[in-house]
């Protein structure tokens, strides 16, 4: 089956992509997590709008990638949360969460999938997080949790 990767998949390819893989790969594993989507002529004016928005947030080479770590442990990372009385957190903080904070806070697309914590954040307060970036390169953040007012 022919089918456009929309993320990156480990041994497979890049976003973009069009890749020819087995009918119950592409059925079981591929289409319902939305890591591809089906090969059709429409489908290629897709694959220049990924391939767009995949060279805009891609890290060229090192030393971007040092830039990028400089930038993002220069950044102060806040994620406001709901907190019972005792200060801990319904819940717990995501990489979701997080990506999403350092998106509002620096600009920068980052993937969930590279954000690495030391176990569940369920307190209120700063923790170190870090971010594996291209070209073997990982900035650590401080990642301040706060009670939403």
């Amino acid at each position: 089956m022919k089918l456009i990767l929309t993320r990156e998949v480990s041994g497979l390819g890049r976003a973009g992509d069009v890749v020819t893989v087995k009918d119950g790969f592409a059925r079981n594993f591929l289409l319902p997590r939305g890591n591809a989507i089906a090969w059709s002529l429409g489908g290629e004016k897709q694959i220049d709008g990924i391939r767009r928005a995949r060279a805009s947030r891609e890290i060229r080479d090192i030393d971007h990638a040092k830039e990028v770590k400089a930038t993002l442990e220069a950044a102060t990372v806040t994620v406001s949360v709901k907190v019972g009385a005792a200060g801990r957190l319904f819940g717990s903080v995501t990489d979701k969460d997080i990506a999403a904070s350092i998106k509002a806070s620096v600009g920068l697309d980052i993937d969930r999938h590279a954000i690495k914590t030391a176990g569940h954040i369920k307190s209120v307060g700063s923790h170190a997080v870090k971010v594996s970036l291209p070209h073997h390169v990982v900035a650590s953040v401080n990642v301040t949790v706060v009670a939403k007012a």
